[in-house]
C-alpha cells in the first residue's frame, strides 16, 4: 500500500467527535466505499477495536494501514479490497 492520498480519498479527522458518533460514522462510511476505493481516519489513540470490528464484518475486503502511529496522533488508511 502506498501512504499517498489520492485526490478523492477523504481524510476524516474524528478527535473532535464523541466516540460513541465516531463508532456510528466511521463504519458506515467504509461500508460507502466502493471496491478499490480508501479513506484515512486521524484518532488519538490506537484504533485498533476499530479494526477487530470492521475485520469481523467485513474480513479481508478491509486492508488497514497505519500511517502514522502515535502517540498522540494515529492516522490510519481504510481501503476496500478491489
Amino acid at each position: 500500500m502506498t501512504d499517498a492520498v489520492s485526490a478523492t480519498e477523504r481524510v476524516l479527522d474524528v478527535r473532535e467527535i464523541p466516540p460513541q458518533q465516531r463508532h456510528e460514522i466511521i463504519p458506515r462510511l467504509f461500508y460507502n466505499l466502493q471496491p478499490g476505493q480508501g479513506m484515512q481516519i486521524v484518532v488519538d489513540h490506537d484504533p485498533r477495536p476499530l479494526r477487530y470490528f470492521l475485520e469481523s464484518v467485513h474480513g479481508d475486503d478491509c486492508q488497514w494501514n497505519y500511517l502514522e502511529q502515535g502517540p498522540e496522533v494515529w492516522r490510519v488508511e481504510l481501503r476496500r479490497a478491489a
